[in-house]
C-alpha cells in the first residue's frame, strides 16, 4: 500500500491511499485513536474559529475533533447529527446525504432538543475532511431547519473542489489521486 505523507497541525502523518473508483483515489484520514493529532488540530482550528454559540458535526469521524474542541473551550456543549434515530430522540429533524466515502445514500438525524438549542444561535460546523461538500450541505440544512445561523464551516483537511471554497476554513489541502501509486490529479 502506498501512503501520502503530509504535515497536519505541525505533526507528520502518512495517510494510506484508498480506491474510490477506477480513476479516483483518496488519502484515508482518520483521527480515531490519534489523540496527539486530534488535540493539535482542535487547537489550530479554534485559533481560526469565528464567534459561535454551538458547534455541530456529523457522526462519526468528526466526533473526536468536536469533543476535543469543546473540551478546550471549557467543556462546552456540542451537537451531533446522528446516522440513525435513537430512542431518546424526540421531534426529530432529518436530511439525506451522499458522501464520497459512503457507498449508499444516508440520512442524518437531529434530536428536537438540540434543534431547540440551535434556534436563533450562531452555529459552527466542524468536520474532519470536507470533499464534495455533501455532508456539509446536509448539516447546513439541519441547522437551517432548526432555526440556527451557520457562522462557519471548519475542517482539518479540504480535498478536491473544497480546497477552493472561500467559505471553508481548513488546516491543510489534501490532494486527490488518479491511481494507487499516488499520482496527484
Amino acid at each position: 500500500m502506498k501512503y501520502h505523507n503530509m504535515k497536519i497541525a505541525g505533526l507528520d502523518r502518512a495517510l494510506p491511499i484508498c480506491k474510490v473508483t477506477d480513476d479516483l483515489y483518496i488519502a484515508g484520514f482518520v483521527i480515531f485513536g490519534d489523540p496527539e493529532l486530534t488535540t493539535a488540530c482542535a487547537k489550530a482550528l479554534l485559533e481560526k474559529a469565528p464567534e459561535y454559540d454551538y458547534m455541530i458535526t456529523a457522526e462519526a469521524k468528526g466526533i473526536p475533533l468536536i469533543h476535543e474542541m469543546a473540551r478546550l473551550q471549557g467543556n462546552q456543549k456540542y451537537i451531533l447529527a446522528r446516522k440513525g434515530p435513537k430512542l431518546y430522540m424526540t421531534d426529530i429533524l432529518s436530511v439525506t446525504v451522499n458522501s464520497i466515502t459512503t457507498a449508499k445514500e444516508q440520512r442524518l438525524y437531529l434530536d428536537g432538543a438540540d434543534a431547540k438549542l440551535m434556534n436563533g444561535k450562531r452555529i459552527l460546523i466542524v468536520d474532519d475532511v470536507i470533499s464534495t461538500g455533501e455532508s456539509l450541505h446536509a448539516i447546513e440544512e439541519l441547522v437551517r431547519k432548526a432555526g440556527g445561523e451557520v457562522v462557519g464551516r471548519m475542517a482539518i483537511l479540504a480535498e478536491g473542489d473544497a480546497i477552493d471554497r472561500p467559505d471553508i476554513t481548513y488546516l491543510e489541502p489534501l490532494p486527490l489521486f488518479s491511481d494507487a501509486q499516488g499520482t496527484i490529479k
